[in-house]
């Protein structure tokens, strides 16, 4: 793909590619598949939580062969830094309203867990007929609660992973696959 920031492009920063584009690609057609099986001749609103997941909304949504409405909400618990702060915030809220409708997230990635079941209580709280999660990666190994995504994305390790929405300090979401970011990167800025 023209125009897509290659790992090559940033070598000096990243230790290996944890996810080619390939596997995302092939991860989000089965989802895709999936997706579509389960909610065919159903309403289903598709809510991409930002900024993270504006690659895999748009990919995911590009795949389905149902008809879909999207949404997007904005929700915060990490700021600028590499830990979650535990507190989830609303930033930017859904501009339709969720009552009776059958709802899916979509994360770039889970990881505690914590803002991703968050947000699913407080859709079920504002009425949703139905809420299911798909995230396109998953870190298990920093699960504080149990919290599992119906549609279960990649397994990647316990790693700072930059690359198709994820970020560190808003940079690097349009890296075309994921990578592993080198400490010496994130460490300037805690050693500061």
């Amino acid at each position: 793909m023209m125009g897509l920031m290659k790992i090559s492009d940033i070598a000096d920063q990243v230790e290996r590619e944890l996810v080619s584009r390939e596997e995302i690609d092939r991860k989000i057609a089965e989802t895709a598949k999936q997706i579509s099986h389960d909610y065919a001749g159903r309403d289903l609103l598709l809510v991409g939580v930002l900024k993270g997941a504006a690659s895999t909304l748009v990919a995911l949504a590009d795949a389905l062969s149902i008809d879909v409405e999207i949404d997007y909400v904005k929700l915060s618990s990490y700021g600028a830094g590499t830990e979650s702060s535990g507190t989830v915030t609303v930033r930017n809220d859904l501009s339709c309203d969720v009552r009776g409708r059958n709802v899916l997230v979509v994360e770039d990635i889970v990881d505690t867990g914590r803002t991703l079941a968050w947000f699913c209580k407080e859709l079920d709280r504002r009425g949703a007929a139905s809420v299911e999660t798909f995230a396109l990666f998953d870190k298990p190994a920093r699960r504080t609660i149990d919290f599992h995504p119906k549609y279960q994305g990649i397994l990647i390790p316990d790693v700072f992973a930059v690359g198709f929405g994820l970020d560190y300090a808003e940079k690097y979401r349009n890296l075309d696959s994921v990578a592993v970011l080198k400490p010496s990167v994130y460490s300037k800025e805690t050693n500061a």
